[in-house]
């Protein structure tokens, strides 16, 4: 498979996941042209490209730009997975460590952000299938588990297990109960502060 391929491969994988996680999405169209949150997605991708060939200097005058345009700020040395989605998007920071898994969706104001100034590993680790609620802030060199979900504007310092729920200041975890709908976790009253 070829660059290009590869590429027109994850955008359509980008909007079939929109389409999964946002009910307002009406159409690919749509999605591809109006979502801030893919656009800063498909621009760090590049960004990103640049960053790990050492063309530091213009990949992060290309974040800055896409900063500008998407109020949405992804490092370009933040590791990001397939499949992930920023609902809404305003006031996303990721930083230069993160790491991002596939199939992990956030909402807007979300920091995935330091709480160190000593160089190295400084950011979360994400694991795949995380589900992050509006206004949470996950902070320091953690690791949250698979398929986790934290609550909106929780504040996260620890790392957590898999399927687990976090929710508070600071966040506090529970396992995940079977069955339960990421979806109805994060809107529900009792996960938000």
């Amino acid at each position: 498979m070829n660059a290009l391929t590869r590429t027109i491969a994850h955008v359509r994988e980008d909007l079939v996941a929109a389409r999964l996680r946002d009910p307002a999405a009406r159409s690919s169209i749509e999605i591809a042209l109006l979502y801030p949150g893919l656009h800063a997605i498909w621009a760090h991708r590049v960004w990103h490209a640049l960053w790990v060939r050492r063309i530091r200097f213009i990949a992060r005058a290309g974040s800055q730009i896409t900063r500008w345009l998407t109020g949405i700020e992804i490092h370009p040395g933040a590791t990001i997975g397939r499949r992930f989605f920023i609902d809404h998007g305003m006031g996303v920071v990721i930083g230069e460590t993160a790491e991002v898994g596939d199939d992990v969706m956030l909402y807007h104001g979300v920091t995935l952000g330091g709480r160190q100034r000593e160089a190295g590993k400084r950011h979360p680790t994400i694991q795949d299938g995380v589900a992050i609620g509006a206004g949470a802030k996950v902070l320091g060199p953690i690791t949250i588990g698979e398929h986790s979900v934290i609550g909106a504007n929780a504040v996260v310092t620890k790392d957590a297990p898999a399927d687990s729920v976090l929710v508070g200041v600071p966040a506090k975890h529970r396992s995940r109960r079977v069955g339960e709908d990421t979806r109805a976790l994060l809107s529900a009253p009792e996960y938000v502060i």
